[in-house]
């Protein structure tokens, strides 16, 4: 089998994963409520495969064929919450598996968020 065939499917594959997910996929642009600010944590994760095989052929020239794929899983777990210069980590539980329940719980998640930093009465703006 050509190593370089196998390898040229490898590095095409995996060059297609990288465009995929890189870090802003697992931490996910900023969002402002208010005065907090939420930060989307996502848990990523692929699969990879390749392979390939010469055929024997009649002309005496080499006949190879291979093939490859990827797939990736999104999922969102939790939220870094930011306010007053103070930072906590609010998970998101219930085994969430799609960003349509994670968005349909933002609500929720802001009133979570405004309750770890309830507001000083005599606070100064």
């Amino acid at each position: 089998m050509s190593e370089s065939n196998i390898k040229g499917i490898m590095d095409v594959t995996m060059e297609k994963l990288r465009t995929m997910v890189d870090a802003d996929v697992i931490t996910g642009t900023p969002v402002e409520v208010g005065d907090i600010t939420l930060i989307p944590v996502s848990k990523v994760a692929f699969g990879l495969a390749t392979g390939g095989s010469d055929f024997p052929s009649k002309s005496g020239n080499q006949l190879f064929g291979g093939g490859g794929g990827a797939g990736v899983t999104v999922s969102p777990i939790a939220f870094i919450v930011i306010s007053n210069g103070n930072v906590k980590m609010l998970p998101v539980y219930n085994e969430l598996s799609t960003v349509e329940k994670a968005i349909n719980m933002a609500p929720e998640i802001i009133d979570k968020a405004k309750e770890l930093f309830p507001k000083k009465e005599n606070q100064e703006n």
